[in-house]
């Protein structure tokens, strides 16, 4: 399966909507989606089902992430997220950040984890 296969955008855009990422969630072959927010954020509130990896940690980690499988990379705002992206965009992988971040995904009504999750005020 080669990325266009994935729906690997051809526009290069490196930010994907909440609600594109909840589609790639749901669609066949699924995403990759990582939280590179602090210890302390992520136990704030989270999205379920997601793996975290700090940013400061995702170069000694790149070779656990399958790069056959896209992977979008989630912060509070989508600044940490954007860096992630680009980095591993640069390296080969079907690389996206999620626009807005958490806050946007909570401000859409999206929910978090664990139940009663918030996102963290850093």
């Amino acid at each position: 399966m080669n990325a266009g296969d994935r729906g690997d955008r051809a526009d290069g855009q490196l930010e994907l909507d909440p609600a594109e990422v909840v589609a790639m969630q749901q669609g066949p072959g699924g995403v990759q989606l990582i939280d590179v927010r602090e210890p302390d954020e992520r136990a704030a509130g989270h999205i379920a089902e997601t793996r975290h990896i700090r940013l400061v940690e995702l170069t000694g980690e790149a070779e656990s992430i399958d790069r056959s499988q896209p992977v979008v990379f989630y912060c509070r705002v989508g600044n940490r997220s954007l860096m992630a992206a680009q980095a591993f965009r640069a390296a080969g992988y079907e690389a996206y950040s999620m626009r807005g971040g958490l806050v946007r995904w909570a401000d859409e009504g999206r929910v978090l984890a664990p139940e009663g999750g918030s996102v963290a005020d850093h």
